[in-house]
């Protein structure tokens, strides 16, 4: 079963079968034996290094869940401070807040109700995944049996952290929302997650934010819509609600609100990148020179807009895990990725669904017209959205792919793109289906149309949304 559990970034499944509370147990006795023996290998004495923050999400299954992971690390002798219902970004603040050895997350972001899963942290918030500790874990889990496991002096405490969280993420508010010299129209669709929760409490007496709120009942565990912004579908109710409100803007989050999704004043979509490359020039005005991260899937607008705001670019591997370590070793002050993740030095190099609303609303108080106008700069190409492809071999058909360009300049920092200068597009593998990803950006739209259909040939069996 726990073969089945482990992903590539988290742990994540289907409840109660395969994820289940025997298992939540022995994923915590074991995620606590790693985080304690990492502290200790680090050399670090403080006795704060034997707690583990834990927090969960709303799902029905969250509390059994997560009642059983306390249950797994105090059975192993780690300590857990409980900090209730929240958003997952919540739990990065809270390890570096009281300065733990880690934390977990009980939440299966943005799948359905019936999922549910673990996201694990390690020091100073670091991510755990699949090269970084969590087959580490996964092995250690194997070999522990509850029903023999000698029970340890593990304590439990209850802590309320509200309070410093809302400090912490208002200080990327402008100071003019703060004092309500301006005013922001915000429609927000909090996906029936932890934004319905968050947002109240770190934003709801901001007086210069007028929220209009959409699926903020997150009392059920049950979603109206799939709580995945990157679903266009899913965005149908907060376009309707932002043409009614005539708001300024309007954000979507996913079920553990650490990802957003921004639609302008018209209702359009704000792709990520672009929404990234918009955001850096702020950050940059107040740090010239500094690093800015981005998913190398972006549109070449984004590192072209960087340079433009005397930045420096600097391309990453997608997913979090990358970013986040990308952001760390070049001290970037700001990063973003297509899916919706949004980083921030400031804020221990992670992300924060939080943090990100924060910062499109300051951007907006600033000044500079409506988001349209003052995103309409990034869009200087055409891209094909991300179209996946079947194919049984994909080693094969990203190397037919590279044999066909020959005269492109190629990378392979993940999968491979092919830059051909007028137009370029990356192809990277799935980790756990048989599908290549392609991605394509080029002058207009009908030119990304007819490159599609020439490089699709190359690439399997086209997958239809």
């Amino acid at each position: 079963m726990l073969g089945k559990v482990f992903k590539a970034y988290d742990v994540r499944a289907i409840y109660p079968k395969p994820l289940n509370e025997r298992l939540a147990w022995k994923i915590g006795y074991a995620t606590a034996q790693f985080l304690t023996k990492q502290a200790a290998d680090a050399g670090h004495d403080d006795p704060m290094m034997r707690h583990i923050v834990i927090g969960r999400d709303m799902r029905k299954s969250s509390p059994t869940l997560t009642d059983a992971l306390k249950t797994g690390i105090k059975a192993f002798g780690a300590h857990v401070i409980d900090v209730g219902m929240v958003d997952t970004p919540f739990i990065y603040f809270g390890v570096n807040y009281l300065g733990c050895c880690g934390g977990i997350q009980t939440t299966a972001s943005h799948n359905p109700a019936n999922y549910n899963g673990f996201k694990i942290s390690r020091i100073a918030a670091k991510p755990v995944g699949m090269d970084s500790g969590l087959e580490e874990i996964r092995q250690l889990a194997a070999m522990v049996d509850p029903d023999k496991a000698t029970p340890a002096d593990g304590r439990e405490d209850l802590r309320d952290l509200w309070d410093a969280y809302r400090d912490h993420v208002r200080h990327f508010l402008h100071p003019d929302l703060l004092d309500g010299t301006k005013t922001i129209k915000v429609v927000i669709d909090a996906s029936n997650g932890m934004a319905g929760t968050m947002i109240p409490k770190v934003f709801g007496d901001v007086p210069g934010l007028k929220i209009t709120k959409i699926n903020f009942d997150n009392s059920t565990g049950e979603f109206f819509h799939d709580p995945n912004p990157l679903v266009e579908a899913n965005l149908e109710q907060l376009r309707n609600e932002v043409r009614v409100k005539k708001a300024d803007v309007g954000i979507c989050f996913d079920g553990d609100a650490d990802r957003c999704m921004v639609v302008d004043e018209n209702a359009d979509i704000v792709g990520c990148d672009l929404l990234t490359a918009w955001l850096a020039q702020g950050f940059l005005k107040d740090d010239p020179g500094a690093p800015i991260v981005f998913d190398l899937r972006s549109s070449k607008s984004l590192p072209e807009m960087i340079t433009e705001s005397k930045g420096r670019p600097i391309r990453s591997r997608v997913g979090h895990v990358y970013m986040k370590a990308q952001l760390a070793d070049n001290d970037a002050v700001f990063g973003g990725e297509l899916s919706g993740h949004f980083y921030f030095r400031d804020n221990f190099y992670t992300d924060s669904g939080a943090i990100a609303f924060a910062s499109v609303v300051s951007r907006l108080a600033e000044g500079g017209g409506p988001m349209s106008v003052q995103i309409a700069p990034a869009r200087r190409y055409a891209q094909s959205g991300e179209i996946n492809f079947e194919t049984d071999d994909k080693e094969l058909a990203m190397d037919e792919l590279v044999e066909a360009y020959p005269d492109a300049q190629i990378d392979n920092l993940d999968g491979v793109t092919v830059d051909m200068g007028s137009w370029w597009c990356n192809v990277r593998p799935s980790n756990t289906e048989p599908l290549l990803r392609l991605n394509l950006e080029a002058a207009d739209g009908e030119t990304v149309k007819q490159l599609v259909k020439e490089v699709s040939r190359h690439l399997g069996k086209r997958v239809a949304h």
